[in-house]
């Protein structure tokens, strides 16, 4: 049965000011602003003043939540469609597909926030993975101007069925891939905007907020200032003049990378718990994602826009402090080139599975090469069995959980898969897919909204990995601390 959701929000405030059109039914715009992994709380008149003033004018949403598995492509996924996981089958940033994706490296796990690899998966799944119709597309159906801007992957998903090389009305998409080969392609009407703004259209490099760093080596502490700087300018020179002069209706979405980009690379914390995601990178980042959101803000004035545009402010998910500690776990036993001792390595679900089902492990992102001694897969995950092309088990690393596959359906591994679970310190909740069975300690993916009319293969297990709260000195969620898979390193950022 397919369930929609009515609001999702993992951090939702609405500035309205539909009272006077409702009463003259002028149409409304709609500018839904996207802070990826902004936690409520951080934001206050100082730190964000633009964001604070729409929440503190507006309608304040208090006890929102985002959906789990908390990634940015899932939730994505559910803002762009109304649909649940179950339904739109993203099921995190990194999913097991069926087939081998050669955009994506030739690989059957892919890492979606990418124009081309989601180009692929809508091919190989009758022209729509997501299998739901988009908010972007239903607007522009109804001959609403529609554009995406921001975040590569989130960004096309809100329209990625849209045909640019087809007559008709299309979305203007902006995302980190813009002017390159696997950017959606501009319109000569948006490219002359562009020459007349002065704006380049090719969207420019992160830089140094891209540089995670290494074991030894911090990663960024500067903000993803100079690339969402060119997405503002887009957005308030461009597209919203071109909106105006159309004299219709429009949604716009402008999906703001900070705070999550800096949060995941920030160097503030190399190997430390504090003050993991709360230190100075972070902060920038959320005054960063506010710039932006004051600058479409003054643009709508200038306009004359703001009197007719409804803005949402909505978050995909929070945020932790990343863990890399466990006690029980074999794989953290066992001596890396690239992790400190004693500390979990990347892919260490797959390297704790196969040891202990007695599986040989193969790394999907190296052409199933196998996975002895003192290695770990290059990207996390892996493909357990004795044929990699045929697996037993595939585990898709994302983070702060992890999802796995069982081909086969066979229930009798996955009772031992979930037994060995369970006995590692590092293993919060476990969902499991309805049709192997019900275990002890386990809730069914239906009882998240897991199962549904999904293109894309369903998880057999979601695994999510422990979270606590450290002695930062805030609310507990912004003290959130969480062991992730992940080669990002203990004190950086993860979700």
């Amino acid at each position: 049965m397919r369930r929609s959701l009515v609001l999702l929000s993992a951090g939702l405030t609405v500035l309205s000011t539909g009272l006077a059109s409702a009463q003259n039914n002028t149409p409304r715009n709609l500018i839904l602003f996207i802070p990826d992994g902004l936690r409520a709380l951080k934001v206050t008149p100082e730190t964000a003043p633009a964001m604070a003033e729409v929440r503190d004018k507006g309608v304040n949403f208090k006890n929102p939540h985002s959906l789990f598995p908390t990634f940015t492509m899932a939730n994505g996924s559910a803002m762009s469609t109304g649909h649940y996981l179950g339904d739109t089958g993203v099921f995190s940033n990194t999913i097991w597909t069926g087939y081998t994706s050669a955009p994506a490296g030739d690989t059957v796990v892919p890492f979606i926030e990418n124009d081309a690899v989601l180009g692929d998966i809508d091919e190989h799944f009758k022209g729509d993975y997501l299998n739901e119709e988009t908010i972007l597309k239903m607007a522009r159906d109804k001959g609403l101007s529609t554009a995406a801007i921001g975040k590569v992957g989130p960004t096309y998903q809100f329209d990625h069925t849209d045909k640019p090389e087809k007559a008709g009305l299309h979305s203007v998409v902006f995302d980190d891939s813009t002017g390159g080969k696997n950017g959606v392609a501009l319109s000569d009407e948006v490219k002359d905007a562009l020459t007349k703004a002065g704006l380049p259209t090719a969207t420019p490099p992160r830089g140094d907020n891209s540089k995670a760093g290494d074991a030894k080596t911090p990663g960024t502490t500067v903000a993803n200032v100079a690339q969402q700087a060119y997405f503002a300018d887009v957005a308030t020179k461009v597209v919203l003049p071109m909106f105006k002069a159309r004299n219709k209706p429009f949604v716009l979405v402008f999906w703001s990378r900070d705070p999550d980009g800096t949060q995941h690379n920030q160097g503030d914390s190399l190997n430390q718990i504090m003050p993991g995601i709360n230190g100075p990178s972070t902060m920038a980042s959320i005054k960063n994602a506010d710039n932006n959101l004051a600058q479409i803000r003054k643009a709508l004035d200038e306009l004359g826009l703001a009197a007719s545009t409804n803005i949402m402010i909505q978050a995909d998910h929070g945020f932790s402090t990343i863990s890399k500690e466990s006690k029980t776990s074999a794989s953290a036993k066992v001596s890396y080139d690239d992790t400190p001792k004693d500390f979990l390595p990347m892919g260490f679900l797959a390297l704790d599975l196969a040891k202990a089902l007695e599986l040989p492990l193969f790394d999907p992102n190296d052409k199933n090469a196998k996975i002895e001694g003192n290695k770990h897969p290059k990207a996390g995950n892996g493909v357990l069995g004795k044929d990699p092309t045929k697996p037993d088990l595939v585990v898709a690393t994302n983070g702060g959980s992890d999802l796995i596959y069982l081909p086969n359906k066979d229930k009798k591994l996955a009772a031992k898969t979930i037994k060995v679970l369970l006995e590692q310190d590092y293993v919060s909740g476990l969902f499991v897919e309805d049709s192997l069975g019900r275990f002890p300690g386990t809730l069914p993916l239906s009882s998240i909204n897991l199962r549904g009319k999904s293109a894309t293969p369903t998880p057999s297990i979601v695994v999510n990995f422990r979270s606590y709260a450290s002695d930062c000195g805030e609310a507990p969620t912004n003290c959130s601390v969480q062991v992730a898979d992940t080669v990002l390193r203990q004190g950086q950022g993860m979700h």
